[in-house]
């Protein structure tokens, strides 16, 4: 598959500088790229490979300057070859349309058009997929379950009874949604008896969920996923959570139980969350960071335990100066005490005895 750099341009909508004729064969990175390539520019840490990338074509900003002889200029560089990255590698085929002979439907199983069923998928009782829905071999979904239409449910996913899901969601590999929450109560003898978990979980439309991940349901009414959350790989979303609709959070974190996180926040990797906090709309956490209370719409927050960003970098940079501040607390002290011996051996003349 290749392209010229016209055509690129054309998919793009953005403007050619150089050659049209440019024959593009695949993608790269900058660093990395060979001729026939086509790599981008976004980061300004990467400006350096500049000079020296052997890409055929480079896709930057309006306002880059380049000194390469071809390039397209976009609004949005990094947009743009992710473009790109769907037209050189299209995704995987999905399953034939229709059921495979493999999978196990319950009775009272409602399809729309156009579902794509894979091998040794179950599905049970009075449960319904809307129109275009895909699930790859070897998904589990439980009874009274509904996906929206055009969802992708990769392989190994299991979404257990009275799970809701959207339209547009895509749920990748060996995630698991409406498992159990985490609910136990103390027991007179130091043992534990479980709280049922009776509520459900509710993911809205054009979530992303990545692989690995699990979200617990509720003990009583919902685990919610608004529109457009997209979560990373490994995650653990715990019962009663509320997550607001565009947030992003990064692989590794864990949200411990009715925690709300709001709108439009962006959560770094390995943060973790303690129970019934709410993290205002806006929020941004920095990645390793421990949630220990809740903050107000548009916070920024870092550390363990968080606190304001701005006061969590003056630490991070005062610590980077230890050695050297001990260094000169040890020379100060060695001078102070020479001082102080040599005024005990040697005491200033008062003025009585002038």
């Amino acid at each position: 598959m290749s392209y010229r750099a016209s055509d690129l341009a054309d998919i793009l909508e953005g403007k050619l500088e150089g050659d049209p004729e440019v024959i593009i064969s695949g993608v790269a990175k900058i660093e990395d790229a060979r001729p026939g390539d086509a790599t981008f520019l976004a980061n300004p840490r990467y400006e350096r490979f500049l000079g020296s990338t052997q890409a055929s074509l480079v896709i930057v900003s309006s306002e880059q300057k380049t000194g390469v002889s071809t390039v397209i200029r976009v609004a949005d560089p990094y947009r743009a070859f992710a473009h790109l990255l769907e037209l050189f590698y299209p995704p995987e085929s999905p399953p034939a349309a229709g059921v495979h002979p493999s999978a196990s439907i319950g009775t009272d199983v409602t399809f729309g058009e156009g579902v794509c069923i894979g091998a040794q998928v179950v599905i049970g009782e009075a449960s319904t997929l809307g129109d275009n829905v895909i699930l790859y071999p070897g998904v589990v979904i439980g009874n009274r379950v509904i996906i929206g239409e055009k969802t992708v449910i990769r392989a190994g996913v299991s979404i257990r009874s009275g799970v809701q899901i959207g339209r547009k969601v895509v749920i990748q590999d060996n995630v698991v949604i409406g498992s159990e929450g985490f609910g136990f109560t103390p027991g007179d003898e130091g043992d534990y008896e479980k709280v049922p978990q009776v509520g459900t979980v509710i993911i809205e439309d054009e979530v992303e969920i990545g692989a690995g991940c699990t979200i617990d349901r509720a003990t009583l009414g919902a685990t919610r996923i608004e529109k457009g959350v997209k979560l990373d790989n490994l995650i653990q979303v715990a019962h009663n959570v509320v997550i607001g609709a565009n947030t992003v959070i990064a692989a590794q974190s864990g949200i411990s139980g009715s925690t709300t996180i709001g709108r439009h926040c962006i959560i770094g990797g390995q943060v973790g969350f303690v129970g019934h906090v709410t993290l205002g709309d806006g929020s941004l956490v920095g990645a390793k960071s421990g949630i220990s209370k809740s903050h107000p719409p548009g916070s920024k927050v870092s550390g363990t335990l968080a606190k304001p960003h701005g006061e969590e970098m003056r630490i991070q940079a005062s610590l980077k100066k230890l050695p050297e501040l001990i260094k000169r607390v040890d020379r100060l002290e060695k001078e102070i005490n020479h001082l102080q011996s040599q005024l005990l051996e040697n005491p200033p003349l008062s003025k009585k005895s002038e």
